[in-house]
């Protein structure tokens, strides 16, 4: 374990949150997603809600603020026709992260697929809810310090 780092981000997550580049995309799904189905880098996090596993991500990872929106979130096709509480959570767990409102562009299921397709890596959370599905886009830190 290290100090000051949400449990939930295990030796694999934090690998694959380093190795990203700007630009690169990471899908962070709900229980319900065929992750090892669609995708070769899967790291779980069993047990973990979306809220949870995304507060522990947003901890660490910077949102692009050069692609908006840079995060999609999964909606039925069609669209919403009512609100979905986990875009809620997600959106508020962003903002406080991101000191930002971090726009959320709505993506039917089937086009959501799709763009999760290319993502660097797919984190699967035990998040019961449908439709509770992202994409993220990583920026880049400015100025990082390390201290003496």
């Amino acid at each position: 374990m290290l100090k000051g780092l949400d449990p939930l981000l295990t030796p694999d997550l934090l690998w694959a949150l380093s190795a990203m580049g700007h630009g690169d995309t990471l899908a962070v799904v709900d229980a319900n997603y065929p992750a090892h189905a669609l995708h070769d880098r899967v790291i779980t996090t069993a047990g973990a809600d979306m809220g949870a596993a995304v507060r522990a991500i947003a901890s660490v990872f910077p949102v692009d603020t050069s692609v908006e929106p840079a995060v999609a979130a999964m909606v039925p096709e069609g669209g919403a026709t009512a609100p979905i509480a986990s875009h809620d959570v997600v959106a508020r767990a962003l903002a406080a992260a991101e000191g930002r409102e971090v726009p959320i562009e709505p993506v039917p299921r089937h086009d959501f697929y799709a763009r999760a397709k290319g993502a660097f890596a797919v984190v699967l959370t035990g998040e019961l809810s449908g439709y509770a599905c992202f994409v993220l886009t990583k920026g880049v830190t400015m100025g990082a310090v390390v201290p003496d």
